[in-house]
């Protein structure tokens, strides 16, 4: 182990020189090293004032009228198009609402059938075998549905599981437990080369690093806004429609707020055009209008996501080294690439006692989580985590670890 006082030296250089350190005041934190940013994101302080605004004054005194002046109705797909360029997206693609969970249902449903227009045989369904629980559970669910086989391979072996009977690929840009990151664009190109559509998950890269949405053609994406866009807990999540797919996007769940004419009340469904088709039910106000006043974060400061992403390839580089020069040699393993091109906005350390070491860390004032059986997860928001949270982290899990 090294002593720690040369890298501390260097982690308060590193803040000082840091173009993003500023944004740190806007969020609300104390003494904690929050390295959690990738399961919930830190509170923007002025969020509670303008919730505050709008349960009393929007809901309290003008109620029913908020929908129209206020701006509730048009919700959804304002606040999507807040998201659009955080996710590399031009205006009109991204609608707000429902949870991830949701939207993937939705998105692979709708890339299935397209497939299916499109030609005769495509009736299986790839899914990444190392992608989040619940997306391979809607997997399956929507594999039923659709008359489908559902086909788990893994982000490297779906160029060669591709064929002619591939209707939809389902992936994760970024790897939940290693936080590995997957190739998009190759991915992307691959999938339509095969004739099939692609869909993606970017709960853990939104907001963390760029993704290029238009640029690499992807169908359909979806994500959360928990996590680094900061939303609050069981803020709405979002589904991206490419604007060439949208007159084609056929919805499994054809709601009222996804119809032409959603005050008409018709007994049958007519789809309203462009992302709107996305939309369902009523959506959850409270909830949108706080994530919405959260990305003013993004706007206000100018923040680009080039600028995020470099800090955060920074911010975890530092953390791997640091990490390496505390630990007692083979106490840890870091399952994160080195490779930048293939690391998302976290580091994930293989450990054998891994929950009890994070219990233990929790109670010393670095927060990050664990995941079964054995993974250490540090989440690093460059938004709001600066060079000194980076080296306390890795000096507390080396007492942690040798205590």
């Amino acid at each position: 182990m090294s002593e720690p006082t040369s890298l501390a030296g260097e982690a308060e250089k590193l803040d000082a020189a840091d173009g993003l350190a500023a944004l740190r005041e806007r969020f609300v934190l104390d003494d904690v090293t929050y390295l959690d940013g990738n399961s919930l994101g830190a509170l923007p302080a002025h969020v509670p004032a303008r919730v505050e605004d709008v349960v009393r004054r929007q809901w309290g005194e003008l109620r029913i009228r908020s929908w129209d002046e206020s701006g509730w109705w048009t919700a959804p797909e304002r606040v999507g198009d807040r998201i659009a360029p955080l996710v590399g997206a031009a205006a009109g693609q991204v609608v707000v609402g429902d949870s991830t969970s949701v939207n993937v249902f939705k998105a692979l449903v709708a890339a299935v059938r397209m497939a299916q227009e499109d030609g005769p045989g495509r009736n299986e369904i790839l899914v990444d075998a190392t992608t989040f629980p619940t997306d391979g559970y809607i997997a399956e669910s929507a594999a039923r549905m659709t008359g489908c086989a559902l086909r788990p391979v893994t982000p490297a072996e779906v160029p060669g599981a591709l064929g002619e009977r591939t209707a939809a690929v389902l992936l994760n840009h970024v790897d939940y437990r290693t936080g590995r990151l997957h190739d998009l664009p190759g991915l992307t190109a691959a999938v339509h080369a095969a004739g099939a559509y692609a869909v993606w998950d970017l709960c853990h890269s939104a907001g963390a690093l760029p993704v290029g949405l238009d640029e690499h053609g992807v169908d359909l994406a979806v994500g959360c806004t928990y996590k680094y866009l900061n939303g609050g807990p069981g803020s709405p999540a979002y589904l991206y429609v490419r604007r060439g797919l949208q007159a084609r996007f056929d919805s499994p769940l054809p709601g009222w707020n996804s119809h032409a004419e959603p005050f008409g009340m018709r007994s049958d469904y007519a789809p309203a055009s462009g992302a709107v088709r996305g939309r369902v039910g009523t959506p959850d106000i409270l909830s949108l209008l706080a994530l919405e006043a959260a990305l003013d974060v993004w706007d206000e400061a100018g923040v680009s996501v080039a600028a995020v992403r470099e800090k955060s390839l920074a911010l975890t580089d530092f953390f791997l080294r640091c990490v390496g020069a505390y630990v007692p040699d083979g106490r840890v393993e870091s399952v994160t690439p080195a490779a930048h091109a293939e690391r998302g906005s976290q580091v994930a350390l293989r450990c054998d006692d891994a929950g009890e070491v994070m219990k233990r860390l929790i109670e010393r004032g670095v927060v990050g989580d664990y995941r079964a059986p054995d993974v250490l997860r540090f989440g690093f928001t460059p938004l709001y985590v600066g060079f000194a949270d980076v080296e306390r982290a890795a000096r507390v899990l080396a007492r942690t670890l040798s205590g």
